[in-house]
């Protein structure tokens, strides 16, 4: 395999829509409300990329590190643990990552302000800390959290604010369904290797829970994903144009029959198909912003 191939494995480009799509809808939000700026908006979705490649990064080394990555692994080669790339090098790339996407941040901070460089200075410190430090938050069950909140509510919320300058109780509730099927995306995943983790003591929360209580976590998830469109439009007396992400409910049927149906490696397949349901629902959901506004 070459280097390069090799790096873009380390990415995993197939997670950054989580991180792609909350801002995208943060966006179309701050456009609705007249508010829309380019460079904001673009400098942003760069930081979020960035961010996500930076955890990423992370996890490969340091679950490498705490012996989590094993030959048993169900899910996507880890370069660290495969022996691609050499420990100390996937280390470094992360820093520099996180360095770059600090620089890149100093931009918004002289944009909006103290609090963007508090939110952009946690968010990086939680990407490390995902997985890394005494307590990292994969480890103990509160990855869950930590992809809603920063994923759903800081992305999409933290979007809108570098444009608009102001909290938009708008922008707040749009968050909530991205980061609800965010959180899908990694149940899922952790569902997948809830055995494997186990057997490493990384206590996930679906380690915590077990198998039946994670597959019901999933459905909560995606049923409030679904809900939120509908609450937007009553409590906002918003436009029925919101309600355009109901439109891909028949992409979530089929994977919540896979979820309950399947287990292993087979999941790989729920995990890309909750992915394209996170990109198809922002999307639509972006839309359903700009026509109504």
């Amino acid at each position: 395999m070459t280097r390069a191939r090799a790096w873009i494995l380390a990415s995993r480009p197939k997670t950054l829509p989580a991180s792609a799509v909350p801002v995208i809808v943060g966006s179309a939000v701050a456009a609705a409300e007249g508010a829309f700026v380019l460079l904001p908006a673009l400098v942003a979705l760069l930081c979020a990329l960035l961010i996500q490649i930076s955890t990423n990064l992370a996890n490969d080394y340091f679950d490498f590190l705490k012996g989590a990555d094993t030959d048993r692994r169900l899910g996507p080669v880890r370069v660290t643990q495969s022996g691609l790339i050499p420990p100390a090098t996937v280390r470094n790339a992360m820093l520099g990552v996180i360095a770059l996407t600090f620089v890149l941040g100093l931009y918004l901070v002289s944009v909006a302000g103290w609090p963007i460089l508090v939110v952009g200075v946690v968010s990086l410190i939680c990407a490390v800390a995902y997985t890394a430090g005494p307590w990292p938050l994969a480890y103990v069950g509160l990855g869950d959290v930590f992809v809603f909140v920063f994923f759903g509510i800081v992305a999409v919320t933290g979007t809108h604010y570098v444009q608009a300058l102001r909290f938009s109780p708008a922008a707040l509730m749009a968050s909530l369904s991205p980061g609800a099927i965010s959180t899908a995306i990694l149940v899922v995943n952790n569902y997948r290797d809830i055995d494997t983790d186990r057997d490493v003591g990384k206590k996930t929360l679906a380690v915590r829970i077990g198998k039946a209580a994670t597959r019901v976590e999933f459905k909560l998830l995606l049923a409030f994903a679904y809900l939120v469109p509908v609450a937007q439009v009553a409590a906002l007396h918003a436009s029925p144009w919101l309600l355009l992400p109901l439109a891909t409910l028949p992409l979530a049927f089929p994977i919540v029959r896979l979820v309950d149906t399947a287990e292993g490696a087979p999941l790989n397949r729920c995990l890309a198909m909750t992915g394209r349901l996170l990109f198809a629902f922002g999307a639509l959901s972006s839309a359903g912003w700009m026509l109504g506004r």
